[in-house]
C-alpha cells in the first residue's frame, strides 16, 4: 500500500524559503505521477506542481511558476518541493499526492492517494 509523508512546513516571512520532502515510504506502486496540492481555509485542494516520473517532466500552476521548484531523488520515491519568495498568500495545508498518468499528463482527477499535510504560514 502506498504511503505519503510530508515534512518540512513551517512559518517564514514573506520573502523566505521553505522546502518541502515527500517519503512514498513503499514506493510509488502504479502510479507513475506525483505532486504537490495546498488548500486554504475555506478553499478547494488546489494542484501546484505536477510531474510525469518516467520523464520528470513538471507542471507548474501560474501562481508558484518561478518561485516553486519540484524534483525527485533518482529512486523517484521521494518528491521535494523548493518554495523561494514566498507570499502571504502561499499560506495553505501543502499535500503531496501520488497518481495515474493520462498519457504524459497528471490530470488532478487522478490523484487518488495522500499525505498528512503539512502547514506552510507565511507572515507579511
Amino acid at each position: 500500500q502506498v504511503q505519503l509523508m510530508e515534512s518540512g512546513g513551517g512559518s517564514v516571512q514573506a520573502g523566505g524559503s521553505l522546502r518541502l520532502s515527500c517519503v512514498a515510504s513503499a514506493g510509488t506502486g502504479g502510479n507513475n505521477c506525483m505532486g504537490w496540492f495546498r488548500q486554504a481555509p475555506g478553499k478547494e485542494r488546489e494542484p501546484i506542481t505536477t510531474i510525469y516520473l518516467p520523464i520528470g517532466r513538471a507542471y507548474y500552476d501560474d501562481s508558484v511558476r518561478g518561485r516553486f521548484t519540484l524534483s525527485t531523488d533518482d529512486a523517484k520515491t521521494t518528491a521535494y518541493l523548493q518554495m523561494n519568495s514566498l507570499k502571504p498568500e502561499d499560506t495553505a495545508m501543502y499535500y503531496c499526492g501520488a497518481g495515474i498518468a493520462r498519457g504524459s499528463s497528471c490530470p488532478r482527477a487522478n490523484f487518488g492517494v495522500w499525505g498528512q499535510g503539512t502547514q506552510v504560514t507565511v507572515s507579511s
